[in-house]
């Protein structure tokens, strides 16, 4: 009996070390989110002014500095911001169970909260809203990132199935009035749905200009992820319906048939290449943005002045910035089609 009695011990000291292991198991960049969270639950896209990568070993002088950052006001939901930490730490924390890692999360999940305006819609940033940061801001999907979160938690789904209970009202209740935003805020052209602006004047929910080049527009990039997020409605209502049918009638209204983007050489540039424009008969793109009442692409450089081709604005803008893609391809062939499809009889 003593060897098994050796071997039981033996078993229960490897799981116990395992627990031990599991239980005080650490993720670099999970572990980093922590550091880097705003005071107002919410994250920061700079440190030091820049982007940056959580996936670093920072030394303790860093540390300090990441510590000083930390109680700034200038969380937000740009470019992934906040929703990227929110979602990585859901993960994290199903896979090693660091309840720091939860807490987290569900105060950023708070911070999305607490940010949305009365009219549905969310600033770009909170609580500093200075200059257009307090926009009611679809600009690079930041609402649309938002409200996935929030939908996630109230139908408690993608990892967000585990966050606390009493998040889950209050974010269906956040995701109700993020739609009703969306569908106020859809361009109405001549008594007829269009599509979407990239941002919103927080208080009239007019198209609104943020940086120079970025003006008051209909943008295909941004009201295609719209759309996409309105079809993943489990239960569309009429109005519902209607936004996604008109705005995907706009974008293929709005198509840009025979011409592709491309970079060529350009010797003694800063790149050394130079974006352009040029016939293709296979391709179709969609220009980033359109102008109200006429439909027709423009650009602009940091001086404001709309142009209408790509080749007047300046190499700096030209090269710097989305202003093509083929965006709406995978929506209008097969994402629109198969929600009809779904939503036929209902």
């Amino acid at each position: 009996m003593k060897p098994a009695k050796n071997l039981l011990n033996i078993i229960v000291s490897i799981v116990a070390c395992l627990f031990f292991i599991q239980a005080n198991a650490q993720d670099l960049q999970a572990d980093n989110m922590l550091l880097f969270q705003r005071e107002s639950g919410g994250w920061s896209k700079q440190f030091k002014g820049k982007a940056f990568s959580y996936d670093v070993d920072f030394t303790a002088e860093q540390k300090s500095d990441i510590a000083i950052e930390a109680k700034k006001d200038d969380a937000n939901i740009d470019n992934g911001s906040t929703a990227k930490e929110i979602r990585y730490l859901a993960g994290a924390y199903k896979k090693f169970n660091n309840l720091k890692y939860l807490a987290a999360l569900e105060n950023g999940v708070r911070y999305l909260l607490k940010a949305q305006y009365k009219n549905g819609g969310w600033p770009q940033y909170y609580p500093n809203k200075s200059l257009y940061r307090g926009q009611v801001t679809f600009n690079d999907n930041a609402i649309i990132n938002t409200l996935g979160i929030l939908q996630d938690v109230a139908l408690k789904q993608n990892d967000l199935e585990l966050v606390n209970t009493a998040l889950i009202e209050p974010s269906s209740n956040a995701v109700n009035k993020g739609i009703d935003c969306i569908l106020k805020t859809q361009i109405k052209v001549d008594g007829k749905l269009t599509a979407w602006c990239q941002q919103y004047d927080e208080n009239t929910l007019k198209p609104a200009k943020a940086r120079a080049y970025e003006l008051p527009s209909i943008s295909s990039f941004e009201s295609v992820k719209i759309t996409e997020f309105l079809m993943e409605q489990p239960k569309p209502s009429r109005e519902i319906k209607e936004a996604i049918t008109a705005a995907v009638e706009w974008l293929k209204a709005v198509k840009l048939e025979g011409y592709k983007v491309i970079d060529v050489d350009a010797p003694g540039t800063k790149k050394g290449k130079d974006r352009q424009v040029v016939a293709d008969n296979t391709s179709t793109i969609w220009a980033r943005y359109y102008e109200i009442g006429t439909n027709k692409p423009f650009f602009c450089d940091r001086d404001g002045i709309v142009k209408y081709s790509i080749q007047e604005i300046g190499y700096e803008r030209r090269n710097g910035y989305a202003w093509y893609g083929v965006w709406a391809t995978k929506l209008l062939e097969k994402e629109y089609p198969s929600w009809v499809k779904k939503n036929a009889h209902s």
